[in-house]
This record gives structure tokens, sequence and C-alpha cells, in this order.
């Protein structure tokens, strides 16, 4: 089986995600995965093995446990063999990384010349905000909807 073969299936990929934090008992990889994927245990041992039997994972026993970690040699195999692709997403990822930190540091410069813009005016307060037409959520800057009110002789 290639390499791409044992990484084609995703309860596999899902493995290697959960097991590429460090060290991870057989367990909680089963109890994650059976979770997950609604596959039974001895479904995720058979995962498991075919990982390790094509060099994906290494496995220790501790006591009566089994931990599990990514090898190396796999991945790098299957890296060597993606390697020739490369160039067909390096440049667009760089180009999106670059696109990335420009946002950022546009985000954080608006942010600075509103907070020096509020210091100069004497503070600000939640009305002022909506009255811009923005409010803060997480972060990001979201349209407020403003709709008008029915006055009580209307309703």
């Amino acid at each position: 089986m290639h390499a791409l073969d044992v990484l084609g299936d995703p309860v596999r990929r899902r493995i290697l995600e959960l097991v590429s934090a460090g060290e991870t008992p057989a367990g909680g990889i089963a109890a994650e995965i059976t979770e997950e994927f609604g596959i039974s245990q001895p479904a995720v041992s058979q995962h498991l093995r075919v990982l390790r039997e094509h060099g994906f994972l290494t496995v220790r026993p501790e006591g009566a446990r089994r931990l599990y970690a990514v090898d190396p040699q796999g991945v790098r195999e299957a890296s060597e063999w993606l390697s020739p692709f490369e160039r067909f997403w390096r440049g667009p990822l760089a180009a999106l990384g670059t696109e990335l930190a420009r946002g950022r540091r546009e985000s954080r410069l608006a942010e600075e010349a509103r907070g020096s813009r509020e210091t100069a005016s004497g503070g600000a307060d939640g009305r002022r905000s909506e009255r811009r037409g923005h409010e803060k959520r997480g972060g990001d800057s979201a349209a407020v909807v403003d709709f008008p009110r029915k006055k009580k002789d209307e309703e």
C-alpha cells in the first residue's frame, strides 16, 4: 500500500492528527475516533495497525497501556513523494500568508487610529459605536441594522 493510500482514509488522517500532539494512549484514540466516526474499537485498532505497519506510527507499551506516537520516517516519505508538486501550492500559500499579514496589520492600524481619535475626543461609549454603524464582535466589525421602532399608538 502506498503512503497516500494509507493517508487517503479520513479515519487514519484523524488518528495522525490526534497523535501529532505527542504520545497518545490507544484507549484515548479509540474513544475519540469511535465518537467522531461511529466505528467500533476493533475497527480503530485495525486503522492503528495499518498506520504502524506502513511506518506512520510507533507504539510503546507502558504497563497495560499502549502509547502511540507519529513516526517521522513515514511522514517524511509521504512528504518526499509530494515534494515535486510543492510548486503548485508554495507560491499561492506564500501570497496568502502575505495577504493575511497585511490584513492583520491594517486591522491593527485602524484599531489604533480609532483608539487615538476616541482618546482625543474624550472617550467613547457604546452608543457612539452604534452611530458609526458598527459594533465590536470578536475582533471583527459587523454592520448593525437599526430597525425603526414602532410607536405605542402603532401597536
